[in-house]
């Protein structure tokens, strides 16, 4: 399997502990590494029927996520109204239903490929593959109006959103417990259903059909904005001081530790499962993960020396990093390659596992 992700909240449940000589990898980007949620999407043979209701058995069956938090973390306040998914997959589609918990339901944007996070939205982000490149992004308002796009690289690379780019076959359905735009009601909630065909997911007609086992990154988050009333229509509240539109509010399903979603390498991990109760570990995949971390401290800490010097560090130790750690019983050791602009950390255990990142934040294949 191609894929280098695994779950980090194996961590925990297995007893890995992050030992001191770990510890000083970790000693400047800790807020950075929150461990991401999973989730094990079930198979359904069932016809889902996209009307933002979810009213098929499979739906019953399928397992509510853990409730939204805001992007930063569990050190910010818990968000104000409550937000969940359920996920399906079949042999052609990936199903989700989101619940969003809403007193004041509104949307005005009422065609494709309009900024809806300029209103309260509710998003997916999905990399097949982990490699934190060639992801996609869907959004929905309340009015069921999409905006999707495909990202060839994160903005921090020099990526540019592709929102030409539909996805062929996508479905959503909203569903309403309450009124549309109308502010003299209160509502309940408001939810989401959609079908995003496995084809879809790619730009020139090649793509991976998942099978049980597989292992995806993907991300949810809700932009929630503070509003007013103004000419009996919902506006985005302003700042009196400034005249400036006060920022949204960022709930997600997997913390990111940072306002940024398009840092694919800390969404949360979806397994693709047909069994109750999910799948085994695979342990080669948990290595994987665990041990790109540390290749992730070297990213940061080269992109912090890039902005001061305008050319990467050259050795470990310009970055103040060390050369070899440990991570429970694996012992490893880093090299780093660079020239002005490009660079390629590898990390190797004694086992043999090899990792690789470079400028971009892209993982090369492991090798043995």
């Amino acid at each position: 399997m191609k894929l280098l992700f695994y779950t980090l909240f194996l961590i925990v449940t297995t007893g890995h502990a992050i030992n001191t000589r770990a510890q000083q990898f970790f000693s400047s980007s800790d807020p950075l590494f929150t461990l991401p949620k999973t989730y094990n999407i079930q198979f359904t043979e069932e016809q889902i029927t996209i009307d933002g209701q979810a009213s098929e058995t499979a739906w019953e069956i399928a397992k509510w996520s853990d409730e939204f938090m805001d992007i930063e973390g569990v050190e910010k306040p818990d968000p104000l109204y409550s937000t969940r998914f359920k996920m399906l997959w079949g042999s052609e589609n990936l199903y989700i239903y989101a619940k969003l918990e809403e007193p004041h339901i509104w949307a005005y944007y009422d065609r494709h490929d309009m900024i809806v996070y300029h209103e309260n939205d509710f998003e997916v982000f999905i990399d097949p593959d982990g490699d934190t490149h060639n992801y996609y992004e869907f959004e929905v308002n309340a009015r069921n109006t999409l905006f999707d796009l495909y990202m060839d690289k994160p903005y921090r690379n020099g990526g540019k959103p592709h929102i030409k780019w539909n996805a062929e076959g996508f479905e959503s359905a909203v569903y309403c417990k309450g009124t549309l735009n109308d502010h003299m009601d209160k509502d309940a909630w408001w939810s989401v259903e959609m079908q995003i065909p496995f084809r879809s997911l790619s730009t020139d007609g090649a793509f991976e059909e998942p099978v049980e086992g597989c292992v995806w990154k993907i991300n949810f988050s809700r932009v929630q904005w503070q509003t007013e009333i103004l000419h009996d229509k919902y506006i985005r509240k302003k700042d009196p001081s400034t005249g400036k539109i006060l920022p949204e509010n960022n709930w997600v399903w997997s913390p990111q530790g940072v306002i940024n979603m398009h840092y694919p390498e800390r969404w949360g991990i979806a397994v693709f499962s047909k069994g109750e109760n999910g799948n085994q570990i695979d342990q080669t995949l948990e290595e994987q993960e665990r041990l790109s971390r540390y290749l992730w401290v070297v990213f940061y800490e080269q992109r912090r020396y890039h902005r001061k010097h305008q050319a990467y560090a050259n050795t470990l130790q310009q970055l103040d990093l060390p050369q070899k750690g440990e991570d429970g019983s694996i012992r490893f050791e880093l090299t780093l390659k660079a020239s002005e602009q490009t660079f390629q950390a590898e990390l190797r255990t004694e086992a043999g596992l090899s990792l690789l990142i470079d400028q971009d934040g892209k993982f090369l294949k492991p090798t043995k």
